[in-house]
């Protein structure tokens, strides 16, 4: 059989389990070490029972919903290459937008930069990577992701300060910048959360008391003791939750503005809390 007939029932296989289609076709190439174009240039050529056998058992593996990243091992973002498993969260394509926001309105050299919550360190070495005299420091609860965000740091030669902290605890330095995609989603919504996602990434690192704002309270509430006078506060958060987070934030820090802002698809997905 030719290698697109195996690839198509197979993909058919995935497809009917629920699982995206597409993903066993990326993974495959991933694995292979193909571009688009290698992959499609093999399609009508002879299949090798080597890649029957690992598409096979990529295919059982999808069907299972193992998320894609954790097959390859890796995931893309911004410029960067990422370590990804089921120690951390995989990025995702809004919390680029929310890097590429900061990047854009903040370009004084020498800028101290606190990343909570920094999970695959995604935020962070992004953050390092475009503006190098940034002093970055990466805090996360879990040792497990803070060992996964170290051996990212390493493999990208990135000078950021990691520090295992719940929210503050453990800080006692002030910052320019205080930056968190911390976990949102309210326990009540699982439902609109994928299966490979409950699954497979970590639900400490995703899901939320008090309808999904707890860690933002914590953030918030002790946010003032943490930034320099002229200090920027970035957030990212669930579609649902721009309007009670700029509450929240009017609350704990009423001298400051407080914007809500949308990502590419329309949706609140930001809140920046500045002087204006």
């Amino acid at each position: 059989m030719r290698l697109g007939q195996v690839l198509s029932s197979l993909e058919d296989r995935v497809e009917a389990a629920g699982a995206e289609r597409a993903a066993l076709a990326y993974v495959f190439r991933e694995l292979k070490g193909w571009s688009l174009t290698d992959l499609v240039l093999q399609l009508s050529q002879p299949i090798t029972p080597a890649d029957e056998l690992l598409l096979t058992e990529l295919a059982d593996k999808l069907s299972q919903h193992l998320p894609a990243q954790h097959l390859t091992g890796r995931a893309y973002f911004r410029e960067l290459t990422l370590l990804v498993d089921s120690r951390v969260l995989i990025p995702r394509p809004e919390t680029e937008e929310l890097v590429d926001l900061i990047l854009l309105e903040n370009s004084r050299a020498d800028l101290r930069v606190l990343d909570l919550g920094t999970g695959s360190g995604a935020i962070a070495l992004s953050l390092k990577q475009a503006r190098e005299d940034w002093q970055v420091t990466a805090s996360d609860l879990s040792a497990d992701a803070l060992a996964v965000a170290r051996e990212n740091a390493q493999k990208h030669d990135l000078a950021v300060t990691f520090i295992q902290s719940d929210v503050y605890d453990g800080l006692a330095e002030t910052y320019d910048l205080i930056v968190s995609n911390p976990p949102y989603i309210a326990y009540a919504d699982q439902h609109e959360v994928g299966e490979n996602v409950l699954r497979y990434e970590p639900h400490t690192a995703l899901f939320a008391e008090e309808e999904g704002l707890a860690i933002y309270r914590q953030i918030l509430r002790d946010a003032q003791q943490h930034l320099t006078p002229d200090g920027k506060i970035y957030l990212e958060i669930g579609y649902k939750q721009g309007q009670a987070l700029k509450a929240l934030a009017q609350q704990y820090l009423p001298d400051k503005r407080v914007r809500v802002l949308a990502d590419s698809y329309g949706k609140d997905r930001m809140v920046v809390i500045d002087h204006g």
